[in-house]
Protein backbone atom coordinates (compact mmCIF):
# COMPACT_ATOMS: atom_id res chain seq x y z
CA UNK A 1 0.00 0.00 0.00
CA UNK A 2 1.58 3.50 -0.76
CA UNK A 3 3.04 5.35 2.15
CA UNK A 4 1.94 9.02 0.80
CA UNK A 5 -0.75 10.37 -1.85
CA UNK A 6 2.26 10.91 -4.01
CA UNK A 7 2.91 7.51 -4.78
CA UNK A 8 -0.52 6.78 -5.39
CA UNK A 9 -1.10 5.71 -9.39
CA UNK A 10 -3.98 4.85 -11.05
CA UNK A 11 -7.91 4.80 -9.93
CA UNK A 12 -9.17 6.72 -7.10
CA UNK A 13 -12.85 6.65 -5.40
CA UNK A 14 -13.85 9.55 -4.06
CA UNK A 15 -16.10 10.07 -0.99
CA UNK A 16 -18.55 12.75 0.15
CA UNK A 17 -20.27 11.40 3.39
CA UNK A 18 -23.63 11.83 4.36
CA UNK A 19 -26.33 10.32 6.39
CA UNK A 20 -28.49 9.80 4.10
CA UNK A 21 -26.72 10.17 0.95
CA UNK A 22 -23.33 9.44 0.29
CA UNK A 23 -21.47 10.71 -3.29
CA UNK A 24 -19.19 9.10 -5.32
CA UNK A 25 -16.65 9.79 -7.76
CA UNK A 26 -13.93 8.28 -9.57
CA UNK A 27 -11.01 9.89 -10.55
CA UNK A 28 -7.28 8.77 -12.26
CA UNK A 29 -4.05 9.94 -11.19
CA UNK A 30 -2.56 10.18 -14.15
CA UNK A 31 -4.65 12.34 -16.15
CA UNK A 32 -5.96 14.08 -12.37
CA UNK A 33 -9.34 14.29 -13.45
CA UNK A 34 -12.37 13.27 -11.43
CA UNK A 35 -16.23 12.33 -12.35
CA UNK A 36 -19.30 11.94 -10.74
CA UNK A 37 -20.11 8.36 -10.51
CA UNK A 38 -23.02 7.54 -8.37
CA UNK A 39 -25.29 8.32 -4.72
CA UNK A 40 -25.46 5.63 -2.34
CA UNK A 41 -28.30 5.46 -0.40
CA UNK A 42 -27.68 5.12 3.63
CA UNK A 43 -30.70 4.37 6.06
CA UNK A 44 -30.15 5.40 9.48
CA UNK A 45 -26.94 6.53 9.04
CA UNK A 46 -26.01 2.89 7.76
CA UNK A 47 -24.13 2.89 4.18
CA UNK A 48 -25.45 0.25 1.29
CA UNK A 49 -22.84 -1.70 1.79
CA UNK A 50 -23.70 -3.72 -1.53
CA UNK A 51 -23.66 -0.56 -3.85
CA UNK A 52 -20.38 0.48 -2.78
CA UNK A 53 -19.13 -3.01 -2.84
CA UNK A 54 -20.01 -2.64 -6.54
CA UNK A 55 -18.46 0.12 -7.05
CA UNK A 56 -14.94 -1.17 -5.77
CA UNK A 57 -15.69 -4.24 -8.30
CA UNK A 58 -16.14 -2.02 -11.05
CA UNK A 59 -13.49 0.70 -10.62
CA UNK A 60 -11.11 -1.74 -8.67
CA UNK A 61 -9.83 1.35 -7.18
CA UNK A 62 -5.85 1.66 -5.65
CA UNK A 63 -6.85 4.81 -2.84
CA UNK A 64 -9.84 6.28 -1.32
CA UNK A 65 -10.35 9.92 -0.51
CA UNK A 66 -13.05 11.10 1.81
CA UNK A 67 -14.18 14.30 2.64
CA UNK A 68 -13.66 15.40 5.67
CA UNK A 69 -16.53 18.46 6.57
CA UNK A 70 -15.25 21.11 8.88
CA UNK A 71 -16.61 24.76 9.93
CA UNK A 72 -15.33 27.73 8.00
CA UNK A 73 -13.36 28.56 11.51
CA UNK A 74 -11.28 25.10 10.98
CA UNK A 75 -12.85 22.99 13.53
CA UNK A 76 -15.06 20.00 13.47
CA UNK A 77 -18.52 19.65 12.97
CA UNK A 78 -21.21 16.77 13.60
CA UNK A 79 -20.30 14.70 10.55
CA UNK A 80 -16.67 15.08 10.99
CA UNK A 81 -16.06 11.78 13.34
CA UNK A 82 -18.64 9.58 11.14
CA UNK A 83 -16.93 10.96 8.04
CA UNK A 84 -13.38 9.87 9.62
CA UNK A 85 -15.62 6.47 11.03
CA UNK A 86 -16.60 5.89 7.21
CA UNK A 87 -12.98 6.18 5.77
CA UNK A 88 -12.23 3.48 8.44
CA UNK A 89 -14.72 1.26 7.78
CA UNK A 90 -14.02 1.30 4.07
CA UNK A 91 -10.33 1.13 4.58
CA UNK A 92 -11.36 -2.23 6.52
CA UNK A 93 -13.31 -3.77 4.60
CA UNK A 94 -11.53 -3.18 0.66
CA UNK A 95 -8.02 -3.45 1.86
CA UNK A 96 -7.17 0.40 0.32
CA UNK A 97 -5.58 3.35 1.89
CA UNK A 98 -7.90 5.91 2.79
CA UNK A 99 -6.58 9.38 2.29
CA UNK A 100 -8.72 12.66 4.24
CA UNK A 101 -9.01 15.76 2.87
CA UNK A 102 -10.49 18.75 4.42
CA UNK A 103 -13.62 19.33 2.70
CA UNK A 104 -15.75 23.07 3.33
CA UNK A 105 -18.42 24.20 1.10
CA UNK A 106 -18.22 21.62 -1.36
CA UNK A 107 -22.06 20.69 -1.48
CA UNK A 108 -22.68 24.31 -2.18
CA UNK A 109 -20.24 24.20 -5.02
CA UNK A 110 -21.98 21.47 -6.45
CA UNK A 111 -25.55 23.38 -6.07
CA UNK A 112 -24.34 26.34 -8.15
CA UNK A 113 -23.25 24.23 -10.82
CA UNK A 114 -25.90 21.85 -10.80
CA UNK A 115 -29.01 23.89 -9.93
CA UNK A 116 -31.89 21.57 -11.92
CA UNK A 117 -30.68 18.53 -9.83
CA UNK A 118 -32.33 17.36 -7.06
CA UNK A 119 -29.50 15.62 -5.53
CA UNK A 120 -25.93 16.76 -6.06
CA UNK A 121 -23.64 14.61 -3.36
CA UNK A 122 -22.03 12.66 -6.64
CA UNK A 123 -21.11 16.32 -7.79
CA UNK A 124 -19.79 17.12 -3.86
CA UNK A 125 -17.65 14.11 -4.31
CA UNK A 126 -16.18 15.19 -7.48
CA UNK A 127 -14.78 18.64 -6.33
CA UNK A 128 -13.69 16.57 -3.36
CA UNK A 129 -12.07 14.51 -5.21
CA UNK A 130 -10.58 16.96 -7.70
CA UNK A 131 -9.14 18.87 -5.12
CA UNK A 132 -7.21 16.39 -3.64
CA UNK A 133 -6.77 15.39 -7.01
CA UNK A 134 -4.62 18.62 -7.85
CA UNK A 135 -2.88 18.58 -4.07
CA UNK A 136 -0.64 15.50 -5.46
CA UNK A 137 1.55 17.77 -7.91
CA UNK A 138 1.62 20.14 -4.99
CA UNK A 139 4.62 19.65 -2.15
CA UNK A 140 4.25 16.39 -0.19
CA UNK A 141 3.86 18.97 3.12
CA UNK A 142 0.18 19.44 1.89
CA UNK A 143 -0.71 16.16 1.31
CA UNK A 144 -3.87 15.16 3.16
CA UNK A 145 -3.87 12.84 6.31
CA UNK A 146 -3.81 9.04 5.47
CA UNK A 147 -4.66 6.08 7.48
CA UNK A 148 -4.92 2.59 6.33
Amino acid sequence: MPNSAQSVHGVVLGFDFGLKRIGVAVGQTITQTAAPEAIVNSKDGKPDWEHITRLFEKWQPVAIVVGLPFRLDGSEQPLTQPARKFGQRLSGRYHCPVYYIEEQLSSIEAESRQLKRQHIDDHAAQIILQNWLERLTVSPATNPETTE
